[in-house]
């Protein structure tokens, strides 16, 4: 409660509202997020949209980002999937458009003269002050894993949507109701955690199925023409990869209040969020404990092809007060942390993104939890040496074949990274961890291949291995950042490496093929192949793999890449 009052206070005394034309973002996993980073590496040298680190994308930056590469490039450096997925960006942004582009995207025979007046939202308003877009949400799937007599599903439904009010406030709401029976993989998962991937509070349908509500939202606002303010309930993501060191979107939506700033090469976000430092199932009826993270990412623009950024974030919790010092929004943190009694969890990252010719973006991050420089060189594996790190590199349109696009990533995480002396510093939000689905203790390496021949045919593929230390049932290795790095858990100080403890393999591979029936409304047959091995006497070996065929409208996917 104190938190949201103060939240509150923030709001009155500095943000006050302007006339400044306010934005909403685009989904976690829109199909937008495609075009845009081809047309980010293929540009190079663009300053709109080579600020991409911090997602989701801002609608207003994604237009004006397109519409500045239209502008120095021309409609004809587009292949004709480029231009269709371009036209399908406009048709969802048409906030974003004039009266007169607007008009272009007019439906010849709307429903009721009403409904889908534009090809792609059940019910649209764009008036002087007003916005509006209304749609449906709905996926169902159903599956089939071998050697299982127990059929897989999905089904969700619910509604989404965002607006705009006299150019003043932005808003955005997303509910669905879900249930779904996952593999069986997944289901030892959750029953680790007790938590659902990506969901909060859960029941069991069916016996081995979960039933959940998903309710996300948020308004913004601009401070100046350079601030815009976002405050509600949803997730984020930081970095340019499909994983990523600092804070991805894996876990539960949670309470936020973000600040983007962006002016001149510099673009800075400060995030406070509220988390829930432990779920039990079925717990509506009881309060969750509560804790807090706050992080910085600053952003420069070395040049139109280099980006360098700095990272910094704590979480910490207090059952007596608040602790208004990580509120300050360009200290660092650690030296409040350190004035604390160095009692809370303070990690600090690199990252960078260079735009190549040749179609080439390569990325990476640098996460740096704790370490003793003397204790690297000695080599002796020291627990606290607590780092992670990931490269990656994007290709499109590989041998010279259009909206071929490649992207491959390595991450690797030292034991105890992201890991607290207690259960509440950790780097974890109800049940989940906040970083990379794996914790901590392991190396990764993933490919993606995504192909669109035609408009309204897209196609990925993708493999991950990886290789991880867990911990047996005695001892912590490192991997589980659910329990506290220290005595009885962890034994000893030395001989700790990536890999050290029940030495785990997974193999998982997967291929979808999707067709766009209208926009935004995909028909989907999907397969994935997973293969795990323990190396640690007993060995051990499990297989599986799945096939489901399964409809999806104005949602983004859900799979279990792990």
């Amino acid at each position: 409660m104190q938190f949201k009052q103060t939240l509150v206070r923030l709001f009155v005394i500095f943000f006050p509202l302007t006339g400044l034309a306010q934005t909403t973002y685009l989904p976690q996993g829109d199909k937008a997020n495609i075009l845009i980073e081809r047309l980010e590496i293929k540009g190079r040298t663009d300053s709109i949209l080579n600020f991409s680190k911090i997602k989701s994308y801002s609608r207003k930056q994604a237009i004006n980002g397109v519409n500045d590469y239209i502008q120095r490039f021309g409609k004809n450096s587009l292949s004709k999937t480029d231009e269709y997925n371009l036209q399908s960006l406009y048709m969802n942004n048409l906030e974003w458009l004039a009266p007169a582009e607007q008009a272009l995207y007019k439906s010849k025979k709307p429903i009721l003269n009403n409904f889908y007046t534009t090809p792609a939202s059940l019910y649209e308003v764009h008036i002087k002050d007003f916005d509006l877009a209304v749609n449906p949400v709905i996926q169902f799937v159903m599956a089939k894993e071998k050697n299982s007599s127990e059929n897989l599903f999905l089904n969700t439904r619910g509604l989404t949507l965002r607006g705009r009010i006299a150019n003043k406030i932005g808003f955005y709401t997303y509910l669905t109701d879900n249930q779904e029976r996952d593999p069986e993989y997944v289901r030892q998962w959750v029953s680790e955690r007790k938590a659902v991937p990506g969901q909060g509070l859960y029941k069991n349908f069916k016996g081995t199925g979960y039933d959940y509500f998903d309710a996300r939202g948020y308004f913004t606002f601009n401070v100046t023409k350079y601030v815009d303010v976002s405050f509600g309930y949803d997730k984020n993501f930081i970095g340019n990869g499909y994983r990523s060191m600092f804070l991805s979107d894996f876990g539960n939506n949670n309470l936020f209040l973000r600040l983007n700033t962006r002016i001149w090469k510099l673009n800075y976000q400060n995030l406070f969020m509220e988390l829930h430092s432990a779920a039990i199932p079925g717990s509506g009826d009881r309060l969750v404990p509560k804790k807090y993270a706050a992080m910085h990412h600053l952003d420069m623009a070395f040049t139109k092809w280099l980006n360098v950024g700095l990272f910094e974030g704590v979480i910490f919790g207090r059952t007596e007060h608040f602790e208004f010092g990580y509120l300050n929004p360009i200290i660092f943190y650690r030296s409040i942390e350190q004035q604390n009694g160095s009692f809370d969890n303070s990690v600090a990252g690199l990252d960078y993104k260079i735009n190549l010719p040749k179609r080439i973006q390569l990325y990476g991050q640098l996460l740096i939890d704790e370490f003793l420089l003397s204790e690297i060189k000695a080599n002796r594996g020291w627990w606290a040496n607590k780092w992670g790190i990931q490269i990656g590199a994007k290709f499109i349109d590989i041998f010279g074949i259009k909206n071929l696009d490649l992207q491959v990533e390595h991450n690797r995480v030292r034991p105890f990274t992201y890991s607290h002396f207690d259960s509440v510093g950790n780097y974890t939000h109800y049940n989940q961890p906040m970083a990379h689905p794996l914790m901590a203790n392991f190396k990764e390496f993933t490919g993606i291949a995504r192909y669109q021949p035609a408009p309204k045919w897209p196609a990925a593929s993708k493999i991950i291995y990886y290789r991880q230390g867990r911990d047996s049932s005695s001892q912590s290795f490192g991997s589980n950042i659910f329990l506290p790095n220290g005595t009885p858990y962890r034994i000893g100080d030395f001989g700790y490496e990536i890999g050290s403890g029940w030495k785990t393999n997974v193999l998982y591979a997967s291929f979808l093929l999707s067709y766009e029936f209208r926009d935004n409304f995909f028909v989907e047959v999907h397969g994935v192949y997973r293969k795990q091995e323990t190396k640690t006497p007993p060995l051990t070996s499990t297989n599986t793999s799945i096939i489901s065929l399964g409809v999806r409208w104005n949602m983004q996917r859900r799979e279990f890449d792990y």
